[in-house]
């Protein structure tokens, strides 16, 4: 029956960041290639976590992850989101952040659709992936963000380049070098 509240909000909210410039190509930065340092700002306990970890875990064995547990739903979750971000940039010892959580309704994704999260993303040193929800589920983190994962597993995979792949790649050059 029409168009609710909070989608009103998210449309205000969108535009008016947009207007801002917070969503142009030219802020975003590249992700790195070969990330040793990764830090997750999401729930501890959710499923989001444990399927980014099995990927990365599969994918790229050798990489330092570190969560910063938050609450993504909720009273007072979008200010810990922030704050995570906000922790990791101080640190700056970081090749790239995961910010996320699993699906959810509009209601239950709200914390990232909160201009202090967009603004912490924003002004991230780092390289921000927002993985929030599954493939319909937009949040404006995913426009802010330097890239958008269509859920978190798929954060992970295009996080960290898959070891067997590299593998691959190295014996094959090897044999064409010893070729030579």
């Amino acid at each position: 029956v029409g168009t609710g509240q909070l989608q009103i909000q998210f449309e205000e909210l969108k535009r008016r960041l947009d207007a801002e410039g917070l969503f142009d190509s030219k802020y975003k930065k590249e992700l790195p290639q070969f990330p040793l340092k990764i830090r997750i700002v999401t729930s501890a306990t959710g499923a989001a976590v444990k399927d980014i970890l099995d990927v990365i875990k599969r994918r790229a064995p050798y990489v330092d992850v570190i969560i910063y547990s938050v609450k993504v739903q909720g009273a007072g979750a979008a200010e810990e989101i922030s704050e995570g971000i906000d922790l990791f940039n101080r640190y700056a010892d970081v090749d790239l952040i995961i910010v996320g959580r699993g699906g959810g309704a509009l209601e239950d994704l709200w914390a990232f659709n909160e201009e202090i999260v967009a603004r912490a993303i924003f002004k991230s040193e780092i390289p921000v992936v927002s993985a929030v929800g599954h493939e319909i589920d937009f949040s404006i983190s995913d426009f802010v963000a330097d890239l958008r994962a269509a859920t978190p597993s798929v954060a992970a995979e295009i996080a960290v380049p898959d070891q067997m792949e590299i593998k691959g790649q190295l014996a094959y050059f090897d044999k064409q070098l010893k070729q030579i």
